[in-house]
């Protein structure tokens, strides 16, 4: 756990700006900050919350904030299946708590430092996702006490930052040219289904699936081809 916590350090100083960028904002569109806590703790996944208070703050939609968020988390379906022999050692509920602290940056370095040692494993996931975790909700929380005392700081062009979030996380999950149909489709269906006049909860879930299923024909066609 300890070797985890402190090969996280520089991912979660990362993690603390952004993070201190989206409690201000949440905090200027009228979350409190201790709302601004409880939704860093219970939900932790820092895309989705983006997204979630970006959603809420145009429409005041909660189901379609929600959804909305839920849809940018459907990648962690596939993240948990990759965690199912590192886990399963462990009791049901560190396996729970595991999971809930499981996030991009900590699984990839996990399988990063895995794929150097083998022996790498719950311990690692851990340490690391409980540095991640205790930085996310303490850098939301602190932004969303500064912006409540702040003016407004959207003509600051603050609010760039996350957009600049996204590249970010996207840059970090690109694979390749393998990537590029799947990515590309879905970014074009998304940005067609907005354009028609879907909510854009609606049109991610749209253009994530679509991205899906066009990986997983390019995918089959691959394989019969071998």
């Amino acid at each position: 756990m300890r070797y985890g916590a402190i090969a996280m350090l520089p991912l979660a100083a990362g993690a603390a700006v952004y993070g201190f960028a989206f409690g201000l904002l949440a905090a200027q569109i009228g979350f409190p900050w201790w709302g601004v806590t409880l939704m860093s703790g219970l939900v932790h996944a820092g895309s989705s919350q983006i997204v979630a208070v970006e959603h809420f703050a145009e429409t005041f939609a909660v189901m379609g904030a929600a959804l909305a968020g839920a849809a940018l988390n459907l990648r962690y379906i596939g993240i948990i299946a990759t965690l199912s022999e590192i886990l399963s050692g462990l009791s049901l509920r560190m396996k729970l708590l595991t999971i809930h602290i499981a996030g991009d940056e900590n699984w990839a370095l996990m399988m990063a430092e895995r794929a150097k040692n083998p022996e790498i494993g719950a311990g690692f996931l851990i340490g690391s996702g409980l540095v991640m975790f205790s930085t996310w909700t303490t850098s939301t929380t602190l932004g969303a006490i500064a912006g409540a005392t702040l003016p407004n700081l959207e003509r600051f062009g603050l609010g760039f930052a996350f957009t600049a979030a996204f590249i970010a996380m996207a840059r970090g999950l690109w694979r390749g040219p393998a990537n590029l149909a799947p990515w590309a489709a879905s970014f074009f269906i998304t940005i067609c289904s907005v354009s028609l006049g879907v909510p854009k909860a609606y049109a991610i879930i749209i253009g994530a699936v679509c991205g899906l299923g066009l990986s997983r024909v390019i995918r089959n066609r691959k394989r019969r081809a071998a």
